[in-house]
Order: structure tokens, then sequence, then C-alpha cells
């Protein structure tokens, strides 16, 4: 499961330069439609009605946690990811706003009915940012990421808690630190168009602690949820 590549643009001219968040109908119609399409790709894949995979009557049986977990980790895995680039390149100074890819949202949706999830739902485009300044663009581009890690974080400390209290929502916990752990460590591959391409330009050094790191908590996550089946370090 991916989160796909992130495209970065400049266009001349530049906007004027605000040092303050907007955003405009565009942007949140666009990433309204591209959130809702991954939601529906990740109930497909969470509830096993991949054609290669699953059984697509598997539609018939899902459950509210399911539906929930899937909207939940499109928001922090994708909403989250886009808005930490929009926001760290407007408080740069330059204009960025989400842009949807139809053919990326449609093949999304095919990928997801064989059973297997290739998305690029869309890009954050930032206007103005020379394509030699390599800090802000990868500043820019870590911002994503480091969001993955944080709700990463946050879901699996509070898989723990739920494990420890003796409620059953912590298997549903780690699958969403797992997808915000894989989303992440996906995007800092240093290869085209992704995330890490840019971050390993600007600085090799923080681009290696960001991957291992990143690597490190998408392995435990994925080691707790598939294999031991409750968060480790809960005892």
């Amino acid at each position: 499961m991916t989160n796909g590549p992130n495209y970065y643009y400049t266009w001349t001219p530049a906007r004027p330069v605000r040092h303050r968040i907007t955003t405009s109908p565009t942007e949140l119609r666009d990433i309204g439609i591209a959130y809702v399409v991954l939601t529906v790709d990740l109930i497909i894949i969470f509830g096993g009605a991949g054609y290669l995979t699953g059984s697509p009557s598997n539609l018939f049986s899902l459950s509210v946690p399911l539906v929930l977990a899937a909207a939940a980790a499109a928001a922090t895995g994708f909403v989250c990811h886009e808005l930490a680039h929009k926001i760290v390149a407007q408080r740069h100074g330059y204009w960025a706003e989400f842009r949807m890819s139809v053919f990326g949202l449609v093949f999304s949706l095919f990928s997801a009915a064989l059973g297997f999830l290739w998305a690029a739902p869309g890009a954050t485009v930032v206007s103005g940012m020379s394509v030699v300044d390599r800090e802000n663009w990868g500043k820019t581009s870590l911002a994503g990421p480091v969001s993955n890690i944080l709700f990463g974080v946050i879901f699996y400390l509070a898989a723990i808690g739920t494990y420890l209290a003796h409620f059953a929502a912590y298997d549903w916990l780690l699958l969403l630190a797992w997808v915000n752990g894989w989303f992440g460590t996906f995007n800092l591959i240093p290869i085209g168009p992704l995330d890490g391409a840019k971050v390993l330009r600007w600085r090799p050094a923080v681009w290696g602690v960001a991957i291992v790191g990143i690597g490190a908590f998408t392995a435990v996550a994925t080691f707790a949820f598939y294999v031991y089946h409750v968060p480790l370090f809960a005892l």
C-alpha cells in the first residue's frame, strides 16, 4: 500500500508572497475527492474485497470499525501528509495547494479492486520556489513523512494503552500506525519525484536519520500487527 509519488512543480510568475496559510475552493474540492476515493480504496483493501486477494462479496459484510479505520488512515496518512507539505511551503512564503490526479485516482480504484493499492491521488503544487533551492525543497518534502511518523507513534501509543486497558480497539490502532509508517517510509525512498530524493539532495544526513527512524518504526508496527498481533513493549 502506498500513498504514491508526490510531484512538485515550480510555476512562474509566482503569486505574491504570503506567510499565512491559505486555501481555495479548487484545493478543497480536489483534496476532498481524493480523500473519498482513497478511503474507498482502503475499505476494499482492509475488507479483503480485492479480486486477486479476497472476494468482492466481502464488501457486503463490512463493519463500522473497518470503515472508520479506512477513513482515519486516509485522513492521517494522505491528507495530513499533503497538508504538511503545503503548510511548510506557505510558511516560507510560497504559494502551495493540493491538486488531484484524475488518472491516479482511477488507477488506484482499479488496483484496489484487484487486491493491492498503488495510489497517486495527486500532489502538492508549489509556486515560486527555485529549482536550485535545495533547503526549502528539502524541508517542504520532509514535512510529509514527519507527519506520518508523528501520527504513527500516536496510534501506536494509543494501541498500547487500549491493550493494557483490555479494549479490543488496539488492533485497529496498530493498523493505523502501520499505514502511517508505511506511507512515510515509502515517500522517503530517494528516487524520482518522491520526497526522499529532495531530502537527500538537501542534506544526506537528515535523510539517513529520517529513513532509518521511520523505517525502524514501520518494521516494529508491521511485526506487532501481522506477527505478534499485539503492540510490542506493552508489558
